[in-house]
């Protein structure tokens, strides 16, 4: 048996508990570095998050200084009413006419109440109600009666805006008077007249891929007038009127919407390629010729957007300028080839 050596300690007893505080301290040490490393990481995700949104930011602003929107805003609302659009086309055509409804009744308000920044007096509420009738007639009554409609709703806003002049009895100018008469048939015929097209031609057997058809070309010359303007533009095509349409944008949306439309003529409404190019050629022509009419009225107002209701956007007017002259167009490309 061996045991200590004389003037030596025994060797201490060691028990199951005393490597703990060196495992828990290790632990500590271990878990504080892993802590550590998440609040760095984390920093500096945050960092470069901070930093990618301050250049969109600053990309965002340069665009929106360019041409006048919030891309991002206008690309987000675009996006929520195409949904609402396809959506009602092609699952239920009726909702279609209500959401066509409710446009034409909230563009009413709208350019009812624009036009008092020219000084002229309109009746908001009746030419939105008329505007109604004349939408819900182009969708369930037969052409004559449509027409009938059409007279009795222009009639209605006329006769509403005398007796209205009558019993204000501020003697104004007859001529003033004459304008604000002027002005009510026009909405009546710009946005209900216009607009009630899209709603016949979705009445009809099969129109409801010639309403998407057109809406889809109108918005394809758009993005394509839109980014090679902002790519290229360098003349512009009526500087007074508005300056941010150049003829180089016009270019870019002539040759995306001719490759549109031999692709939705061919896949969608089943008619020859060249049936697309002449319905992509009218379109462009009509998309323009509206959007520059709306911007004439805007300027002649005074005002820079119909309204703020849509965000990115403007007004429902600054959206639907293109679409309104275009939807009788698409209506007689639909009665002559189909």
């Amino acid at each position: 048996m061996t045991g200590p050596h004389p003037g030596e300690d025994p060797p201490p007893h060691r028990r199951p508990g005393d490597a703990r505080p060196d495992l828990q301290s290790q632990l500590n040490a271990k878990r504080a570095e892993i802590e550590e490393r998440v609040r760095t990481t984390r920093a500096d995700l945050e960092g470069r998050v901070t930093e990618v949104r301050a250049h969109f930011d600053q990309a965002n602003e340069r665009v929106e200084a360019r041409v006048g929107r919030n891309l991002v805003m206008a690309i987000g609302i675009g996006v929520a009413l195409g949904a609402i659009l396809v959506f009602s086309l092609f699952f239920f055509k009726g909702l279609f006419a209500v959401f066509g409804a409710a446009v034409v009744v909230f563009t009413t308000l709208e350019l009812a109440t624009a036009l008092k920044h020219a000084d002229r007096r309109t009746d908001r509420w009746p030419a939105a109600g008329a505007a109604l009738v004349f939408v819900g007639a182009a969708y369930f009554a037969d052409g004559p009666t449509r027409w009938a409609v059409m007279i009795a709703a222009i009639t209605f806003v006329v006769v509403w805006r005398l007796i209205a002049q009558m019993a204000a009895g501020d003697a104004r100018a007859p001529l003033a008077v004459v304008l604000d008469v002027a002005a009510a048939v026009f909405t009546q015929a710009y946005i209900a007249g216009l607009g009630s097209f899209a709603v016949i031609l979705v009445s009809r057997d099969g129109g409801e891929l010639w309403v998407f058809a057109f809406i889809a070309l109108v918005v394809v010359v758009d993005v394509g007038a839109y980014a090679s303007g902002l790519a290229f533009g360098r003349h512009p095509m009526a500087p007074r009127v508005s300056p941010n349409k150049t003829w180089e944008g016009f270019a870019g949306a002539l040759v995306l919407s001719q490759a549109a439309g031999v692709l939705v003529a061919i896949f969608l409404l089943g008619q020859p390629w060249w049936v697309g190019t002449i319905f992509a050629a009218v379109i462009i022509l009509s998309a323009t010729v509206g959007d520059l009419s709306e911007s004439m009225i805007k300027r002649d107002i005074g005002i820079k957007d119909m309204s703020s209701w849509l965000p990115g956007h403007g007004g429902f007017l600054d959206r639907l300028d293109s679409i309104l002259p275009s939807a009788p167009v698409a209506y007689l490309m639909f009665v002559v080839f189909t």
